[in-house]
């Protein structure tokens, strides 16, 4: 099995990026509506997947609330 990891903020579930096989880097499975269009976007490494799934996730959630 590859290696995979959660990816939460402020204990909110988004999804998990998963180890590409040979590639190296992270493919993301966006599990909340707020990323879903990050969903299977390959990164290089965990941090800068991360760091663009909190990105998304707080410009969802301000537009949210701008609504």
């Amino acid at each position: 099995m590859l290696d995979s990891k959660i990816i939460e903020i402020d204990g909110i579930f988004l999804g998990t990026a998963i180890q590409v096989k040979g590639l190296g880097g992270r493919r993301f499975y966006a599990a909340h509506e707020s990323v879903r269009a990050l969903h299977n976007a390959v990164k290089p490494d965990l941090a800068v997947m991360a760091q663009l799934v909190a990105s998304q996730f707080r410009k969802s959630r301000i537009e949210h609330l701008a609504a």
